[in-house]
């Protein structure tokens, strides 16, 4: 078997980062003494997740606001948005099915993909490994660690070995040199007592915990003993399990522009980047939507919106665009635009197309042309293919990735 981890580097901070960043903001987070956590009017909470300048000021996860604050006073507390969360863990949930249908949320920031019928598809697991942490990063905006090995236990282990943004190979024949090192605390389910419990014992590393008696853990630790001398020796046959949640409303991106946007076609062209990044995450998950709804938000929050319900289903790039463009040609005042969105819902999996006599070009036709462009896309990046209205405009050619205002389900608990 061959068993990938993916886990995001400090997900919580990572995400609200690349949301802001996404949104016009000129701060990236991840570079400032940040945390996500607490509530900064009541001033009370914990540490969630916290930022490498953070971490260097000695801020760890777990602890109070409060001690965070008299380690570094100039500390940035960022409340906890678990809508956008959710809505990025699914961004990255649905790029990791591209590789393999059999993907696990293990929580809200890791993943287990099973990677051993795949490999005759894409190959060398290592290097496909690396095309999922390029592809997280550039297309998602956010960096994971990867851990590869043949049972969930090591990947998982593997990839904690350095962070972050890096993949990792953990295999049983490399468990003495890579895991035995390392200090017991860092194997998988050893918390707090229990570390402090083998420390007293005078196992100090999880190579000492491997050749331990396992009839002296079970004195000490009763079946919970076994348990840990079998993860010490990288020990696990459980499976990677497909994940089932309840299936998303719609499917939906929005961006926030850096200036006025008062001219017609600079704004369809920004709705045309996020058509394509919709159509493209509809067809995806093999979704056809009926109602399509725009929008727009003046610099002054002024808002409008539009929608409309299709004649039949339709996840065609060219036939969504036809439907927003004329929606904002209904919607729009002549207002300075700062922000665009648009959403597809009321989805079905039912590839029903009504024939029309007034059609201005060939469905058939053009969902092989969208096919190809997706294959392409996938292969070697969203930016293999341009359209030609995109270069020299100053405008993302598909935009739109980890956060949009969707109604997505909140992940409540997924361990």
């Amino acid at each position: 078997m061959i068993i990938f981890h993916i886990d995001v580097n400090s997900a919580y901070l990572s995400w609200q980062a690349v949301y802001e960043l996404e949104n016009g903001s000129s701060r990236d987070l991840r570079t400032l003494p940040a945390i996500i956590g607490g509530d900064q009017a009541k001033r009370h909470g914990i540490v969630l997740a916290k930022s490498i300048p953070a971490k260097k000021q000695g801020i760890i996860t777990g602890e109070s606001l409060m001690e965070a604050r008299l380690k570094c006073p100039g500390l940035l507390v960022i409340p906890p948005n678990y809508h956008l969360f959710a809505q990025c863990s699914q961004a990255m949930y649905e790029l990791l099915l591209d590789y393999s249908p059999q993907v696990q949320r293990y929580s809200v920031d890791e993943c287990f993909l099973d990677y051993t019928a795949s490999q005759r598809l894409f190959g060398d697991p290592e290097e496909t490994a690396h095309t999922i942490r390029n592809r997280i990063k550039e297309e998602l905006g956010f960096t994971v660690n990867i851990g590869i090995s043949s049972n969930k236990l090591l990947a998982k282990m593997g990839g904690e070995l350095q962070k972050p943004d890096q993949v990792h190979t953990l295999f049983p024949a490399e468990i003495m040199e890579k895991m035995w090192p390392l200090p017991v605390g860092d194997l998988f389910m050893v918390g707090r007592a229990t570390r402090k419990k083998l420390r007293r014992l005078n196992i100090q590393t999880i190579g000492q915990l491997a050749n331990s008696e396992p009839a002296f853990l079970r004195l000490h630790f009763k079946s919970y003993g076994t348990l840990l001398w079998q993860y010490a020796n990288g020990i696990d046959d459980s499976m990677v399990r497909e994940s089932n949640f309840p299936k998303q409303k719609g499917v939906g991106n929005s961006t926030t522009i850096s200036f006025d946007v008062t001219d017609r076609k600079e704004a369809l062209l920004v709705l045309l980047s996020l058509t394509e990044k919709v159509a493209l995450r509809m067809r995806k998950k093999k979704a056809f939507g009926q109602v399509v709804a725009i929008s727009i938000k003046s610099f002054r929050l002024e808002r409008i919106s539009h929608q409309r319900r299709l004649a039949h289903p339709c996840q065609s790039t060219r036939a969504l665009y036809e439907v927003v463009e004329s929606l904002f040609d209904e919607a729009w005042t002549g207002i300075p635009i700062r922000h665009l969105g648009l959403r597809i819902s009321d989805l079905t999996d039912l590839p029903f197309e009504q024939l029309s006599l007034f059609d201005s070009y060939d469905r058939q036709k053009d969902a092989v042309l969208d096919a190809t462009m997706d294959k392409l896309r996938k292969r070697y990046g969203e930016k293999i293919l341009v359209r030609g209205c995109f270069p020299h405009s100053g405008i993302k050619s598909i935009q739109g990735g980890v956060a949009e205002n969707d109604d997505y389900p909140i992940m409540t608990s997924l361990l």
